[in-house]
C-alpha cells in the first residue's frame, strides 16, 4: 500500500530517449530511461496513452502518482500541451502538467525564472513573460532552422564547403570530413547525400563531430561555422529579451553544446555582446529534475 507521502512523477520526453523519475519526499521511487520511440505529440490521445503506459511500466503495480509533470519533445504550443494534459488526466486521478521539454531546464536549475536553451540535435529557447505566458523561439527543424544544433551545424558546414568549392578552393579538412562521413567521393555529391536522408535531423546531426574535428585540425571554414552557430544561439536569447522575457539567467542543455566546448564558448561570447546582462550556465543535473519540481508545484 502507498503511504501518505505524495508521490510525484516527472517525465522528460526527449527526441531520442525518455527519462522518468518518481519521488516520494526525498526518496527516489523510480528512475527509468527508455527510448522515445512511439512518442506522437501531435496526437494528444496517443501521446497520453504512451505516457500512461510509461508510468505503468516504471512504477510498482500498487503505487499511483499524486501529480505528473511532463516536458515533451515537439510539444510546441500551449494548446497542444493542454490537449495532451487533458487526455493524460483521464488516465490518472491526479493533477497533471505538460510543457515543452526546454521548459524543464529553469526549474531543474532551481530557478523561478530565466531562459532554457537547448542545443542538441536541434535548438530552441524558451522563457516566460511577467504574466506567466510561455514564449518559445527557434526549434523549426533541421531543414528550416535549428541553427546551433547538431543537424543545423552539418547543414551550414555543407553550405560552407559548397561555397568554397564554387570559389575554386581545394577541399579542406571540413570538406574531406563531410565527404568521408557521408560516403561520397567529392563535394558536389554532398547535396544528394543530404537530401536522401529519411530522418533529416538524426541523420544529419550524427555527422556534427566532423565539424569540431575539422576546426581542431585547422579548418577556417569549420571555425566560422561554429562561431556563426554560437551567434545564432545567442540570437535566440536576444529575441526573447526583445519580447520582454526575463533573460538574466540562461540555463543551457543539450548533448551538442555541452559536449563541445568550442560551441559553448562561441555562444557565451556572442551572448555577452548581444545581451550583456544575461548569465549563461550549463545545466548540471538531468532535465527530468525540472519535471519533478513542476510536479511538486501542482500538488
Amino acid at each position: 500500500m502507498q503511504d501518505s507521502t505524495p508521490l510525484v512523477v516527472g517525465i522528460d520526453v526527449g527526441g531520442t530517449k525518455t527519462h522518468l523519475r518518481a519521488r516520494a519526499g526525498d526518496a527516489l521511487v523510480a528512475d527509468h530511461v527508455r527510448s522515445s520511440s512511439g512518442w506522437r505529440p501531435h496526437d494528444p490521445v496517443a501521446a497520453a496513452g504512451w505516457l500512461a503506459a510509461l508510468v505503468a511500466e516504471a512504477l510498482p503495480a500498487d503505487i499511483r502518482p499524486s501529480a505528473v509533470a511532463v516536458g515533451g519533445h515537439a510539444c510546441e504550443t500551449p494548446r497542444q500541451c493542454a490537449q495532451i494534459r487533458t487526455a493524460l488526466q483521464l488516465h490518472f486521478d491526479a493533477p497533471a502538467l505538460v510543457v515543452g521539454d526546454a521548459e524543464l531546464l529553469v526549474p531543474a536549475a532551481g530557478l523561478d525564472k530565466g531562459v532554457g536553451l537547448v542545443a542538441g540535435t536541434g535548438s530552441v529557447a524558451v522563457g516566460r513573460l511577467s504574466d506567466g505566458t510561455c514564449v518559445q523561439v527557434g526549434g523549426w527543424g533541421a531543414v528550416l532552422g535549428d541553427e546551433g544544433g547538431a543537424a543545423g551545424l552539418v547543414r551550414e558546414a555543407a553550405r560552407a564547403v559548397w561555397a568554397a568549392h564554387d570559389r575554386g578552393e581545394r577541399p579542406d579538412e571540413l570538406a574531406l570530413g563531410l565527404t568521408a562521413g557521408f560516403g561520397v567521393a567529392e563535394v558536389p555529391a554532398l547535396g544528394a547525400a543530404l537530401e536522401s536522408a529519411t530522418d533529416v535531423s538524426a541523420e544529419w546531426g550524427r555527422h556534427s563531430p566532423v565539424v569540431f574535428a575539422a576546426a581542431e585540425a585547422g579548418s577556417a571554414l569549420a571555425r566560422d561555422v561554429i562561431a556563426d552557430a554560437g551567434r545564432s544561439l545567442a540570437a535566440l536569447v536576444a529575441r526573447l529579451a526583445a519580447r520582454e522575457v526575463a533573460v538574466d539567467d540562461v540555463v543551457v542543455a543539450g548533448g551538442t553544446i555541452l559536449a563541445q566546448p568550442a560551441l559553448y564558448e562561441a555562444f557565451a561570447s556572442a551572448l555577452t555582446e548581444t545581451v550583456p546582462g544575461a548569465r549563461p550556465q550549463p545545466l548540471r543535473v538531468p532535465p527530468v529534475e525540472g519535471a519533478v519540481a513542476l510536479a511538486r508545484s501542482i500538488l
